[in-house]
């Protein structure tokens, strides 16, 4: 189980947009089976992450997660699950299998497919998981890990993620030191992993 680092992009990054298929179209209340950016613009902040079905780095924050995506939903932050894993050699994480995995981790949040991983390059991705807070302004605000804590080392809480949101959300003031996520590399399609 081979880990990457998450490139940190530059905060204060306008959030990229993107306009995707959603694997579980019921879990909102928007129409139509896509989800674009523009779709959140009330929301008071935005989280993007990028996960994947198979990887035990996302198994391993999956469970806290969502409950992080349910705690912080009523206070009105956007969750935003994307996977842009080549779902050809990766059948596991397949738009199907996606759909599968929403229903039965009870994903509160969309989750949608990157087929052409054109959403992760613009986001520079490299890992899952991979976190990325945007304000109401859409600027980037937050990126990185969830916590500290990894595969057979310690439960997730979330510390990381959730210092950024209460931030974000009581106006108050944002992680100095932020750290890199760790986990499985995005699984890039020939011709697009990042130079």
């Amino acid at each position: 189980m081979a880990a990457v680092e998450s490139h940190m992009l530059d905060l204060g990054t306008a959030a990229p947009p993107f306009d995707l298929p959603i694997a579980n179209p019921d879990v909102d209340d928007h129409s139509g089976d896509h989800r674009a950016l523009s779709d959140y613009d009330e929301a008071p902040v935005l989280v993007v992450m990028f996960i994947c079905n198979h990887c035990p780095y996302v198994h391993h924050v999956e469970p806290a997660l969502v409950e992080t995506a349910r705690v912080y939903g009523e206070r009105g932050a956007q969750f935003v699950a994307i996977c842009s894993n080549d779902a050809d050699e990766y059948p596991q994480d397949s738009f199907a299998k996606m759909a599968e995995r929403a229903k039965e981790k009870e994903y509160p949040f969309p989750y949608l497919q990157d087929e052409d991983q054109s959403v992760a390059q613009a986001y520079q991705a490299a890992c899952t998981p991979d976190f990325y807070v945007f304000d109401g302004d859409r600027e980037l605000v937050y990126r990185g890990r969830y916590d500290e804590t990894r595969p057979n080392n310690g439960m997730a809480h979330g510390q990381d993620l959730h210092a950024a949101l209460d931030a974000v959300l009581n106006g108050g003031t944002l992680p100095d030191e932020q750290h890199p996520s760790m986990g499985c590399s995005i699984k890039w399609k020939p011709g697009n992993a990042p130079a």
